[in-house]
């Protein structure tokens, strides 16, 4: 006979496994819902042939398990300026500009809005870009062939009618305009960016009739159009990669999309992870003539990201694990960015359920994130400007301390990053205890650091800015700063400071 004891732990584990099943069949329905797509009448004769990364664009990746996710839900709202507002899920208002049936159209186009964001994720169907009417290099070059391009001549500029939604056979006459400059102005405001290219596609996108929209070539597959900024920089193109994965999940894609780059910019590093991420890129002037997509996205600039935004307005919120906000939702905490860091990793094919561990048996890894000298772009002269003047003396000392440290074994690890591959950059993170760097845009991989990594920043009085503070806020990650006074750094001090961190650790 079971007694009271064993009664109340069978009851416990019972409870527990109800709970498992219920958060795995809520995870699995959440993401074979697609947000419904009014059908199309028609399809082309003309079969799609277009290639991303080498495959036939029918082919797309699944998504990824990803312990921090969280289901995203056209459902209630969330509450204006909470943390699900800030990163994502707030794109709740929903803004039909044309739909199937309504004038005959076969097309169709619609926009979620986020008030706390003061952006729109965009989505079509039989959406036609036309290349030869955007104005822009043509982008996907090698670097050294580009060298003196200037900026504007890769930002696009589109002529009307760039882009257009087939309007169906009832639409006679001239072309109209798909959004009027009210809807714009309300929905994909300025929001103070001098160049909006989002808002100047939309701009020129007109709706013509069934007889004027001419489809020689196809991509059936959801397609993402992205336009970036500051593309050889890492922080501004996370903000890229957050604002596309949200838009592939605000809009419910079943798989994930394949990538457009609307801009001229030459290849970058970057790309590892945009290939990785997604199914496959492209750059908008690659293809031959006009293409048509049977269902674009697109994605709003990475600007209008919590990531961004952060740096000019308070955004108050915390890191907690998606299991405690399951159980106990809290408008100012957020698993959203560890779901994202999650998604990196899991591109890369790296293991999620990794825990760290309190005291590993090959040592704890300190990786010192280093600045180099490179050639980022074909402005670039190809010096990087120190943020920590001394930055060898104090790597070489840490070194010596490291090999001196008897409590335990601590690796020093030397973070070249502009000399690594995007995925041996984000292994060097996962595997990392904590993290040391200047302020730098490669700091910005802590959203794909592992729980409980603790962040230490040295920080030049000439750039004092809360890009990498805030990231491990929203992380939930431990974070130090040393404030220095010009860009000196006192050896000593640093080392204190990673002596202290290591003490916490057990170390």
């Amino acid at each position: 006979m079971l007694s009271k004891r064993n009664i109340l732990l069978l009851k416990i584990v019972l409870f527990l496994f109800a709970l498992n099943l219920l958060t795995l069949f809520l995870y699995f329905t959440s993401h074979s819902k697609q947000s419904p797509l009014p059908s199309s009448q028609t399809l082309p004769n003309s079969h799609s042939n277009h290639l991303f990364n080498g495959h036939n664009d029918r082919f797309l990746k699944p998504w990824p398990i990803l312990p921090s996710y969280l289901p995203w839900s056209h459902g209630s709202p969330p509450p204006s300026r909470s943390c699900e507002a800030y990163f994502g899920n707030g794109f709740s208002d929903r803004q039909d500009l044309l739909t199937p049936g309504n004038q005959g159209a076969d097309g169709w186009f619609r926009c979620f809005h986020s008030d706390t964001l003061r952006s729109s994720v965009c989505e079509g169907g039989r959406i036609r870009m036309d290349p030869g009417r955007v104005r822009m290099s043509k982008g996907g070059e090698r670097l050294e062939d580009v060298i003196g391009r200037k900026e504007e001549e890769e930002l696009p500029k589109f002529e009307d009618g760039a882009f257009e939604v087939d309007g169906g056979p009832g639409l006679r006459g001239v072309p109209r305009r798909l959004a009027g400059d009210d809807f714009l102005d309300r929905y994909v405001p300025r929001n103070g960016i001098a160049m909006h290219t989002m808002r100047g596609l939309l701009e020129s996108a007109q709706v013509v009739g069934s007889t004027h929209f001419h489809c020689p070539e196809w991509v059936e597959e959801p397609t993402l159009l992205v336009t970036r900024f500051e593309y050889a920089n890492l922080f501004h193109t996370i903000t890229d990669w957050y604002s596309a994965y949200v838009s592939s999940r605000v809009t419910g894609l079943p798989n994930r999309p394949n990538v457009v780059f609307v801009d001229g910019h030459c290849m970058a590093p970057m790309e590892e992870t945009w290939k990785a991420l997604f199914s496959g890129i492209r750059y908008a002037k690659n293809f031959s003539g006009p293409v048509c997509f049977r269902h674009a996205i697109l994605s709003p600039l990475g600007y209008e990201t919590a990531l961004f935004k952060g740096l000019s307005e308070e955004i108050n919120c915390n890191g907690a694990s998606a299991q405690d906000l399951w159980q106990n939702p809290d408008d100012q905490k957020t698993a959203r960015l560890s779901e994202f860091g999650e998604m990196i990793r899991a591109s890369f094919g790296f293991h999620l359920n990794r825990h760290r561990v309190e005291k590993p048996v090959s040592g704890y890894n300190v990786l010192f994130v280093r600045r180099e000298d490179y050639l980022a772009h074909p402005r670039h002269g190809g010096k990087v400007e120190s943020r920590l003047s001394n930055e060898q003396e104090v790597f070489d000392l840490l070194k010596n301390w490291a090999s001196n440290h008897h409590v335990c074994k601590v690796n020093l690890v030397n973070g070249l990053f502009a000399h690594m591959s995007m995925k041996e950059q984000v292994r060097a993170i996962q595997d990392a205890s904590v993290i040391i760097g200047a302020h730098g845009a490669g700091l910005t991989h802590i959203v794909s650091a592992l729980p409980k990594t603790v962040i230490l920043e040295i920080i030049s009085s000439y750039y004092r800015r809360p890009h990498f503070a805030l990231i491990a806020q929203w992380k939930g990650l431990e974070y130090h700063a040393i404030n220095l006074d010009g860009s000196h750094a006192n050896p000593k001090i640093v080392i204190d400071n990673l002596s202290s961190i290591m003490r916490s650790l057990g170390c």
